[in-house]
């Protein structure tokens, strides 16, 4: 048996075998359903979000319509003009420089005090007996389900000053004057960066903390190290993988925020680079947006190489115990109640001032002004109200119910078809014996998570913004929104849906296909159905998601496409503040009941962490 078996491999590795076995092992292959699903998604997926992305490389370096006089080339040409005119031209330091020294500058600063904050608050969380600790686990993580930019919003409400025009904000209603410094530019900006992204901290640092190992640093204790020694030399080790994902997803998260610093940098001169991205677009310099994307596309790209490098270095950090040597709860003595009013008061400034603020501001006819009599239901259902281009109120005007209506069903025909495209993929990766398929698939609908939102919705609008083919100019129609949510929220959905169809057997299928049920009856009557939970939850967190996103689609709506989240970047450029932070509470009161709706349905509870 031995020598029949060293004979057939000898016989197997011979060329001409080898090269028999290749046609034949790709024509089984073939017949394969998933194998050819495959290739009908890396082509559909490769147009959808590889193309876009090598379109607007491309643009960086070919002549745009509309520069060729100037450039002295004709349009589609190669150029390094853009480059020049991004990194080494007169206008370079505004343009370029001094947003990316912004950007740099306030993501850096973010993480630094979100990890001050977040760490001992997960410690506390996760290893004392903080009162009310379980409730806090969970109230803590809301800015994380509300959008970013409602905490500028909020901020104007109460710090805006003479610089822009429309209402004052509260504190100036009082006779108290404002400084440009404190309504406007870097400090607002980090301050809500920092309150927003704690949440980010909790979530991946709460179940390392759990996780740690008490009998390391009793042993330490016992050898006379000291508490500071103990957390350098030991904890922060541990912890390190955390931190680093942590760390590394603010800096991803920040670099594509564009709300906040749209809101809040643009009436002081504050630049960054999602916005300056945004005014070259508006300003018709599609070569100079092409390049400053591009920037942004390597920035993100390598936090996440930065996450994954060190994600593979985890074991080093790995420590292994049973249960009965998991971290136990500590009491913080006389430090409880003064633990407990701290933990209050970042859940009061993170999510309870915020979201009052901006429920107060709609109903007062005089900002600022704390009277019963200062109090109405005008912006919410009055008609005729000194507001042009908005006179009703939000909850009776037709623009507030046609941007409600084409957010939900955009952004949910968007969902679903990522929930099922996602679970498609993970069937393709799962069930295909051609492994170089899944590999791609893998690669190419994880490519979005590479891009900050803006820096794609730039990519998308490179691509279809005029007729390619047979395939028509998309700007300005539905189409183009809903495709450019479903290639942004297949990051999520593909992952969710490999993980799902890995975890399935094949028993239940080959059955049905030994008794001839076809591919699409088995999957419609087998697959589908067996992982009906893991797809809706595919589904309606993207929705979520969708609903609050901005960047993607700040550039991609048309007054013919107008969102919730555009309508309200619109009312503040209007200077309407308590009708967009009316339409603000809406996209908020939205969010929080899917989120609410997730954990009741499909028990997906993100206060147990995201470390594991």
């Amino acid at each position: 048996m031995v020598i029949e078996v060293e004979r057939s491999t000898q016989s197997d590795s011979k060329p001409g075998r080898s090269a028999i076995r290749w046609p034949r092992r790709a024509a089984i292959a073939l017949r394969n359903p998933a194998t050819l699903l495959g290739l009908v998604l890396i082509a559909f997926f490769g147009y959808l979000i590889v193309a876009p992305v090598v379109s607007m490389l491309l643009g960086a370096v070919q002549v745009a319509f509309g520069d060729d006089a100037r450039i002295g080339a004709p349009a589609g040409s190669l150029t390094s003009y853009y480059f020049e005119r991004v990194f080494a031209s007169s206008v370079s330091d505004i343009t370029f420089y001094e947003p990316l020294r912004n950007t740099l500058l306030l993501s850096l600063a973010a993480i630094v005090l979100a990890l001050v904050v977040g760490v001992p608050v997960a410690w506390l969380l996760s290893r004392t007996d903080l009162p009310g600790r379980r409730w806090f686990s969970t109230a803590l993580i809301v800015p994380y389900m509300l959008p970013a930019w409602t905490y500028a919003f909020a901020w104007l409400t109460i710090f805006k000053n003479r610089r822009v025009g429309g209402a004052p904000g509260w504190v100036e209603s009082l006779g108290i004057a404002v400084p440009d410094w404190l309504a406007y530019g870097p400090l607002p900006i980090l301050t809500i960066f920092t309150l927003h992204f704690i949440p980010f901290v909790i979530l991946l640092v709460t179940n390392a903390m759990k996780n740690l190992p008490d009998d390391l640093t009793e042993a330490a204790q016992v050898l006379g190290a000291s508490s500071a020694v103990r957390t350098r030399k030991i904890i922060l080790p541990l912890l390190k993988p955390a931190l680093l994902s942590a760390a590394t997803l603010i800096f991803a998260k920040a670099l594509g925020e564009f709300g906040v610093a749209y809101v809040l940098g643009t009436p002081a001169g504050f630049s960054v680079l999602s916005t300056t991205l945004y005014q070259s677009i508006s300003t018709q310099q599609p070569g100079v947006a092409a390049v400053i994307a591009t920037v942004m596309v390597v920035l993100g790209s390598l936090s996440v190489y930065v996450d994954l490098r060190f994600l593979r270095e985890m074991k080093r950090f790995a420590t292994v115990s049973g249960r009965g040597f998991r971290g136990r709860t500590r009491s913080l003595g006389a430090r409880r109640w003064p633990a407990f009013f701290g933990v209050t008061g970042l859940f009061s400034l993170s999510v309870v001032i915020p979201l009052a603020v901006l429920v107060l501001s709609t109903l007062m006819r005089i900002p600022g002004r704390f009277e019963w009599s200062n109090l109405t239901l005008d912006y919410w259902i009055g008609r005729n109200l000194p507001t042009v281009g908005f006179s009703d109120g939000i909850l009776v005007n037709p623009n507030t119910w046609e941007a409600t209506w084409n957010t939900v069903w955009m952004v949910g025909i968007a969902s679903i078809a990522a929930g099922v495209l996602g679970m498609l993929v993970g069937y393709v990766v799962a069930r295909s014996p051609a492994r170089w398929i899944g590999t791609t698939l893998r690669a190419v609908t994880f490519m979005p998570y590479l891009l900050p939102g803006i820096a794609f919705a730039v990519a998308i609008l490179s691509l279809f913004a005029v007729q390619r083919g047979p395939i028509p100019a998309l700007y300005g129609t539905a189409l183009l929104l809903i495709l450019a949510m479903i290639a942004d929220e297949m990051p999520f959905a593909s992952r969710a849906g490999t993980s799902a169809m890995m975890q399935m057997g094949r028993e239940s299928e080959e059955a049905a296909q030994t008794l001839g049920a076809g591919w699409l009856q088995r999957m419609r009557r087998i697959v589908l159905p067996m992982q009906r939970n893991a797809l809706a939850s595919a589904i309606l967190l993207p929705f979520i998601a969708g609903v609050q996103g901005l960047s993607l689609v700040i550039i991609l709506a048309t007054p013919g496409t107008q969102l919730l989240t555009t309508l309200s970047m619109n009312l503040v450029d209007n200077g309407y503040t308590h009708a967009s932070n009316g339409v603000v509470v809406l996209i908020c009161l939205i969010a929080l009941s899917g989120t609410w709706l997730a954990r009741r349905l499909f028990r997906a509870d993100l206060s147990s962490g995201l470390g594991s």
